[in-house]
């Protein structure tokens, strides 16, 4: 990622002759190619938004704004430049934007000229904790900043900022020999010998520090310089992946595309909460539609992208893809329907349709009155009869409003011992509220409060409790799960409706919730009819309604929601399922497994008849069968910094960045807590190498060792995550400050389902208890004698992690008991050892 210095912006612009507009590109030349027409033909509102971001907006990201030709898609371009430099978007505050703007005045303030390289620092790097001016005879005007630690580095640094004679403009001193003569008028170089710097130490004021900032730039230049260079750069700032996603949701149809004849109809079928519900329900005759023909599969494919404005400020954006196998379209017009939900009052809306396959497009720009509209109101009908027919029973979902029922989560991480849980409620009352715990019913309520006090128990294990509002006839109206000593890192999609139980005859609302962990946003959300994905949402509310296949009268419906970087996450309901289909909890175990030969190297390339699974002694038919390549890792690094750690944190610091740069890959993540007699999240789940060295800096060796806490604390870390996970436990010493006994720390690691590697130095009694935690998880141990050690210790957990076969099978017991069952995974030939997990608890 390039970014522009201050200043370069503008005087590029000044020398760009006078030209059609250019697509930008990341490269000089092309930039160029950019008229000076196209900059000056901007409001000057977007000049000056301009100038104001130069040091932290990117190439791409200027052209993509040049290239906008609307002012609501210039503030939308705005509003998501900041958003997604928001490191914490579940706030109401963007910390990142103020922390910039108040820079910004700050600057203005102090300095006449933005481009000046005092500026320029200030804004890239915020206030030096201290800063002196000298004013001394024989010296050119200076100013030494001092930075201890900032966003762009983790280090401490000095920096000169010196004023030539007869130059108003500060400029930083780079740390070279050469450009002494500039910085200390008096001063003279001679073969690396720098003279007369005592006298300034003695005669001028605070001297001493001059002295020394000089020192620490020339004792280094090379380090200097690129500590320099990490200054210059906003090095926290975003990839560009977001504008590709911006211009997506484009409107503008490509000039001379061929027209689609689409009939559209808007209705308002009902309401939520103080919104009412605008569907937008358009109809293609199956004779103007394309199709994709892949082997004997055929389909019609079609992309809705949409642009609600209120008076000139976009309102709403959104993107749809719908999928139609085309042996399952029976009618003559494929209905197409979508719905946002806006306040009462006038917009407009802008619909882009593309046919994937046919190459046309639909659009359509008018204005919208939305009206209020009152509960219980009966939909008005599409104006297509065959479209308000399949859609009746998804709509009078809609016209019912909307009742639900939220759990309130407790406060705290580590939630153990007895709890309340309280309700929140919404539209209908409810006749009584059921609460089951990990699949059973522990009380139901028939009158308010609709709360629950449960007994959670001395460790803070992971939970799942459930609410269900019921009516008079024991009918469930709404739900709502959480997952108790869950945390921000939780991954998951939860279908709301349909609900379990549930008889749909001709139609269906699909309503996902998603869960992402924090800092991050779902990518899109796909809904499938059984193995068919019908509809592909990229923004929230991911709702659709689903038109039931009339041949099948068991079917299941499927969400599976991503995230940017690949990530996936599912869940499944069945509707008009028989009643015993829903009692049956049938238990998934996955396997995550390496098998090592006698020389404990990986084997690879070994088929599922290899293995047989038992559990609990009784065979299991194996489901699933796959070669870990592309699933992505979740990693933390557990890492000791006691006391006795002092000499040897240095080296286990550097093993631990070189572990991070190596095994971390673009799909992966990495987080790093360090212990001492308490845990700490030094670094929380990340794929940036520079944000995980960062969490590395600073650390200081003291107090004593609460190991099994810690472990524990990195086990909670892990709740939520799916896939494959891995626990890292470094540790010189035997625990000695835990709250919490071995014991305790081994019945958790086996609930948790988390490989743990644990690495003992020299301390053969720790190294003891640290081998069963590895062995109950299906991970290993080492003990080592000397830190040197730790470099190869971390290549072969690394080398075990890419090297996983995934073995998964439905348990065959199907008994209500919680009790820890015994897995046993055995392989063919003899001599090879198969390495995973030696039981659960379901």
């Amino acid at each position: 990622m390039r970014y522009l210095t201050c200043g370069i912006l503008l005087a590029l612009f000044a020398a760009l002759p006078v030209a059609a507009k250019q697509t930008y590109k990341n490269s000089e030349g092309e930039y160029r190619k950019t008229t000076r027409a196209t900059i000056e033909q901007l409001p000057e509102k977007y000049r000056a938004w301009m100038r104001e971001v130069e040091l932290i907006i990117t190439d791409d990201e200027v052209g993509a704004f040049l290239e906008i030709e609307k002012d609501y898609q210039r503030d939308a371009f705005i509003v998501r430049f900041w958003r997604i430099r928001d490191r914490f978007p579940d706030t109401a505050r963007n910390e990142y934007k103020e922390n910039w703007e108040r820079r910004l005045e700050e600057a203005k303030s102090r300095y006449a000229d933005l481009n000046e390289d005092r500026a320029r620092f200030l804004l890239l790097n915020g206030f030096p904790h201290s800063f002196l001016e000298f004013r001394c005879s024989g010296l050119n005007p200076i100013e030494v900043w001092f930075y201890d630690t900032t966003e762009q580095i983790r280090r401490r640094a000095f920096l000169i900022f010196y004023r030539p004679g007869g130059i108003s403009r500060y400029r930083l001193w780079r740390g070279r020999f050469d450009g002494i003569g500039a910085l200390l008028d008096t001063i003279s170089v001679s073969g690396g010998d720098i003279r007369g710097l005592q006298d300034i130490a003695n005669k001028c004021r605070d001297g001493e520090a001059l002295v020394a900032a000089i020192g620490f730039a020339l004792n280094d230049p090379i380090g200097f310089e690129q500590l320099v260079a990490k200054m210059t750069v906003d090095s926290t700032g975003p990839s560009d992946e977001w504008i590709a996603t911006f211009n997506t949701y484009s409107t503008d149809v490509p000039e001379g595309a061929e027209t689609l004849p689409v009939k559209l109809d808007f209705a308002y079928p009902g309401r939520r909460q103080s919104r009412t519900a605008v569907q937008a329900a358009m109809t293609i005759a199956r004779q103007d539609a394309g199709t994709s023909e892949l082997a004997d599969y055929r389909s019609y494919n079609f992309l809705v992208t949409g642009e609600v404005l209120q008076g000139e400020q976009l309102f709403d954006n959104f993107r749809y893809k719908f999928d139609f196998p085309v042996g399952e379209v029976a009618t003559e017009n494929i209905p197409i329907v979508l719905e946002r939900f806006l306040r009462p009052g006038e917009y407009r809306m802008i619909l882009k349709l593309e046919d994937v396959n046919g190459k046309r497009f639909f659009r359509t720009d008018q204005p919208l009155t939305v009206p209020r509209i009152e509960k219980g109101l009966p939909p008005p009908p599409p104006s297509d009869p065959e479209t308000a027919r399949l859609l009746a029973e998804a709509n009078a979902a809609i016209a019912a409003g909307e009742t639900t029922l939220k759990l309130v989560p407790p406060q705290g991480d580590l939630v153990t011992g007895y709890v309340r849980f309280d309700t929140l409620a919404t539209g209908d009352t409810f006749a009584a509220v059921s609460f089951a715990l990990d699949g059973q019913v522990v009380l139901t309520k028939k009158r308010p409060p609709f709360s629950v006090d449960l007994d959670l128990g001395q460790l803070p294990r992971s939970r799942t409790l459930v609410a269900m509002g019921l009516d008079d006839n024991g009918e469930e109206l709404a739900r709502d799960e959480i997952l108790i000593n869950a945390n921000d890192n939780r991954f998951a999609v939860d279908l709301v409706e349909p609900r379990k139980g549930k008889t749909y005859s001709q139609s269906l609302r699909a309503i996902a919730a998603i869960s992402i962990p924090e800092g991050l946003e779902a990518e899109r959300v796909e809904f499938f009819l059984n193995e068919t994905r019908l509809a592909t949402l990229y923004q929230e509310p991911f709702e659709v309604n689903i038109v039931l296949p009339e041949s099948e009268a068991l079917a299941y419906v499927r969400a599976v929601a991503f995230l940017p970087d690949g990530n996936s996450t599912e869940d499944l309901v069945f509707v008009n399922a028989p009643e015993y289909l829903e009692e049956i909890d049938v238990q998934f175990v996955e396997l995550y497994t390496t098998v090592l030969d006698r020389n404990g190297r990986p084997v690879e390339g070994l088929t599922q008849e290899q293995f047989s699974v038992t559990e609990d002694g009784q065979a299991q038919q194996i489901a699933r069968f796959e070669k870990v390549e592309n699933l992505p890792i979740h990693a933390t690094l557990l890492l000791d910094i006691s006391q006795s750690m002092d000499e040897s944190l240095e080296d286990a610091k550097g093993a631990a960045l070189g572990f991070f740069e190596q095994a971390i890959q673009p799909k992966d993540r990495a987080a790093f807590i360090t212990f001492n007699d308490r845990p700490e999240l030094r670094v929380k789940f990340s794929n940036d190498v520079n944000n995980l060295a960062g969490g590395l800096a600073g650390l200081k060796a003291e107090r004593g060792t609460a190991l099994y806490d810690s472990v524990i604390f990195s086990l909670y870390y892990f709740n939520g995550i799916r896939g494959q996970r891995a626990l890292l436990v470094f540790s010189d010493g035997k625990d000695e400050a835990s709250r919490f006994s071995f014991e305790d720390t081994l019945d958790f690691t086996r609930r948790a389902g988390v490989t743990i590697y644990t690495i003992a130095l020299r301390d053969d009694a720790a190294h003891k208890k640290l081998v069963k935690l590895s062995q109950a998880t299906g991970g290993q141990s080492f003990l080592i004698s000397d830190i040197s050690e730790l470099e190869g210790v971390y290549d072969i957990i690394q080398q075990e992690l890419r090297s996983k076969y995934l073995i998964a099978y439905q348990s065959n017991n199907t008994s209500d008991s919680r009790d820890f069952r015994s897995v046993e995974l055995k392989v063919t030939p003899r001599g090879l050892e198969a390495k995973t997990i030696q039981g659960y608890y379901p």
